[in-house]
């Protein structure tokens, strides 16, 4: 599920947060804070105060003997946040059971009611009976990741609630309760056209899903397109065993993420150096910060990584910069990659496998 573009997103952001404050946003555990410590305190003088003891420690940070440290921490953020996208994944379909269920509760709280209807005594039973949710509900992935995960929508009723009748009130769904087609292609069907109207823009879950993670407000948009694709691939003859989408297409993409982040950190001075170069008309110091990290990412994935061609970097990255940097950041990235690509070429210094670009 985890694809490179949702890879390279996070790798973004925790490098962000990696320069914009080392020590803050990339915090040390106690035990590594003492270990630095103890290291620093066998070169100091004698006598020497807290203040500069805690001086010298942030400029050995920037050193990069002490790049390590920083590069675990930074790696154990990057893995956890990746881990968090796929628990986003699981959660978003439960969702439709949990909808699901609430519309089974209010239809049995009509029928028992006090003086019910005719249409409440006889309630029209395709949503609840949704064939496709049912399966979902049942599905032996999904409900370890429940058990083990610890969650649910229970909590969150009022939100639940106020899904539910937004979906009544639709004509989708409407119609699929008027349709007499009585099959699991179209109970899927309508679950695909309800999620992408209904939960993929919706303001009430972005806040409830922020309150619940950081994290999660930035992967919603990704993550959406790969729950509709996982109600796509449903089938009925799978059943329980109906396989959702790995946390990782293949070992590749997971080992890309953490190589990318090393790669980008290790080698930064260099990168630095070359968009220096090739930003002559700027001062360094004046690019947004953001800007920075996308060339820089850039240039370790198409330096670092040979079977990914130049191209496919460099499209990636400049259309990253659309979304999560300023408006003009898109042609000035595209204009000094394109100058720094052009130099790494003239001098030979990157190396692809035959048949990549």
């Amino acid at each position: 599920m985890i694809n490179r573009v949702l890879i390279r997103l996070k790798v973004l952001q925790i490098l962000y947060a990696y320069y914009q404050n080392r020590i803050s946003d990339l915090d040390f555990d106690n035990k590594t804070k003492e270990l630095l410590i103890e290291e620093l305190e066998q070169t100091l003088p004698r006598g020497l105060g807290k203040e500069a003891k805690a001086k010298l420690l942030t400029e050995q940070l920037k050193n990069k003997k002490y790049k390590e440290y920083l590069l675990q921490k930074a790696e154990q953020e990057l893995v956890f946040s990746l881990s968090k996208a796929y628990d986003l994944y699981n959660y978003l379909l439960l969702l439709m059971v949990e909808v699901t269920k609430y519309a089974d509760v209010r239809q049995d709280l009509a029928k028992n009611k006090y003086l019910p209807t005719k249409e409440e005594l006889n309630p029209n039973m395709k949503f609840v009976q949704n064939r496709f949710v049912a399966q979902l509900a049942e599905n032996k992935e999904l409900k370890k990741y429940s058990e083990t995960q610890k969650r649910s929508w229970a909590n969150d009723q009022d939100f639940i609630k106020e899904l539910y009748n937004q979906i009544i009130e639709s004509d989708t769904y409407k119609e699929y309760m008027k349709s007499e087609e009585d099959s699991y292609e179209e109970d899927r069907e309508v679950w695909r056209k309800l999620y992408k109207d209904f939960v993929c823009y919706n303001e009430s879950l972005d806040e409830l899903l922020e309150d619940q993670s950081l994290y999660w407000n930035d992967d919603k948009e990704i993550v959406d397109t790969f729950v509709l694709k996982t109600i796509k691939r449903f089938r009925e003859r799978y059943g329980e065993d109906q396989p959702l989408l790995p946390q990782y297409n293949d070992v590749e993409d997971e080992q890309f993420a953490c190589n990318l982040l090393k790669e980008a950190v290790l080698d930064d001075d260099y990168y630095k150096e070359l968009i220096t170069e090739n930003t002559k008309n700027w001062d360094f110091d004046r690019i947004a910060l953001m800007d920075v990290v996308i060339m820089q990412c850039a240039l370790a994935e198409i330096l670092k990584f040979p079977d990914i061609p130049v191209s496919v970097s460099l499209n990636e990255y400049v259309e990253i910069s659309k979304t999560y940097s300023t408006s003009k950041s898109s042609s000035f990235i595209n204009g000094a990659l394109d100058g720094i690509v052009k130099q790494l070429i003239r001098e030979n210094k990157i190396e692809k496998n035959k048949n990549k670009k």
